[in-house]
């Protein structure tokens, strides 16, 4: 059965291969069962948002990849997108929050949810009727390259920060701990740098789930330690945790109070931009890592396409709204999915096989609340380190094209926000180009998405 249905012969296959390679990409990808509560829920603070992520996590990662599996029959697996989740956390939250006057966090989570929701079917509509190719060619390369490179720099200064390593500082903001300022205050910080040395020489070494075996590792040594105690509220009440999850997460969407409040055209503004910043972002992130991992792969064809490419973008948009609807933020497909590939994963049944492990991970929930953010920053810093990578293929030689990119990378970081990022490139490459007489070489997309950004700068929040 397996057979005819995932041609395992025709793709020069067995059923062991995919299965062993299904589990390793698994376990490279396990880290964000861990992090994701961790980043949606303000670092773990929340518990009721905590067990609701966790679920809600675990589910929506087995229904994008089962969608794979049996949809698209590609090597690919899906869970709630690193950036993605930080973009929701630190930038949509918050900005909502403010927008509404909302301060009570779990209100401000719903609401997000709600945009999560329409970035999600949005997503689905352009995909079924092909507009996805004008939104994308609407962003000028060198941009697209950079939305990675500084969402990972974003990544790092978030697991900077959890860790302890980054501070603030009157002065100048930001400063680094004093790591003579005894074992009490630096602990955590010392135990994340450990565990960004541990995730690192596994990976040299090429171990497979090296991510996790760090998460895991910094948590055992941050207890020995005493840098970590165990929490006095801790609950180990599977029953209670799932409660969270309905109670809060479970198609909990606020979409009254994003217009109950303020100017409803500035509203209606601000919804848009995040809207389309969600969507841009997990658009980029999947197409890239589809083409990355299936060259890999050897599943594109002469003109370096990937077949199947509409229904791999369909089985993401379907698991966007599938997670908005259980509680997470975009779901997007992981470049970890090379690291089944390299196993020789090469068809569904490998994504079958990791789909159906994070449905026996709903089984860990008890001990979600025994990671400490110390133990997770190392994840969220090397992370941080593989998006950058990208950047190297950006055109430097242009200044109308480097220094939009440049803007793009720098501003995410330094003001907290993803959407900034993308704004400032975007105006930035609108301007420089007309400025220089090179206003043909811009798409009408591109200044009608920088308008849109100008727009909610400009309307007072």
């Amino acid at each position: 059965m397996l057979e005819k249905f995932f041609q395992l012969k025709e793709h020069g296959t067995t059923v062991k291969t995919e299965v062993f390679a299904g589990l390793t990409t698994f376990f490279a990808m396990a880290y964000i069962i861990f992090v994701n509560p961790n980043m949606l829920s303000y670092d773990s603070s929340i518990a009721s948002i905590a067990h609701g992520v966790f679920f809600a996590t675990c589910i929506s990662a087995a229904i994008g990849t089962l969608l794979m599996a049996f949809l698209a029959k590609l090597p690919f697996a899906q869970a709630p997108g690193m950036g993605l989740n930080a973009f929701f956390a630190f930038t949509v939250m918050g900005t909502l929050g403010g927008l509404t006057g909302v301060e009570d966090p779990v209100q401000q989570y719903q609401m997000a949810l709600a945009l999560v929701l329409v970035s999600g079917l949005l997503f689905i509509l352009i995909t079924l009727i092909g507009l996805r190719e004008g939104i994308i060619n609407a962003i000028p390369q060198n941009i697209k390259i950079a939305i990675s490179g500084g969402i990972g720099i974003f990544i790092c200064f978030l697991g900077l920060q959890n860790a302890g390593i980054a501070v603030n500082s009157d002065a100048t903001l930001v400063d680094l701990v004093a790591f003579s300022s005894g074992w009490e205050n630096a602990g955590p910080a010392v135990m994340a740098i450990i565990g960004v040395i541990i995730i690192a020489v596994l990976s040299a070494l090429n171990v497979k789930g090296s991510v996790l075996i760090g998460i895991l590792a910094t948590t055992v040594l941050s207890y020995l330690t005493g840098v970590t105690a165990m929490p006095e509220n801790l609950s180990l009440n599977f029953a209670g945790q799932v409660s969270d999850f309905v109670n809060v997460s479970l198609f909990k969407f606020d979409f009254a109070t994003l217009f109950a409040t303020g100017n409803f055209l500035t509203n209606l503004a601000t919804v848009i931009v995040l809207v389309l910043s969600f969507g841009m972002v997990d658009m980029f992130d999947s197409i890239g890592t589809f083409l990355g991992t299936a060259a890999k792969a050897g599943l594109l064809d002469k003109d370096g396409k990937m077949p199947g490419m509409k229904k791999a973008l369909l089985c993401d948009a379907i698991a966007t709204t599938a997670g908005a609807c259980l509680g997470t933020s975009t779901v997007t497909t992981y470049v970890e999915s090379a690291a089944g590939i390299g196993e020789g994963g090469k068809t569904g049944l490998t994504s079958a096989v990791t789909g159906l492990m994070f449905i026996v991970a709903l089984f860990f929930a008890p001990f979600v609340g025994l990671i400490p953010s110390c133990a997770t920053a190392p994840a969220l810093i090397y992370v941080g380190f593989l998006m950058l990578g990208g950047i190297t293929k950006m055109n430097f030689d242009d200044v109308t094209e480097a220094l939009p990119g440049f803007l793009t990378v720098a501003i995410m970081p330094l003001t907290y926000s993803i959407a900034n990022g993308i704004a400032f490139g975007l105006i930035s490459y609108v301007l420089i180009k007309l400025f220089t007489g090179r206003y043909k070489e811009i798409r009408i997309g591109t200044v009608i998405i920088a308008l849109l950004f100008v727009l909610k700068y400009v309307l007072p929040v």
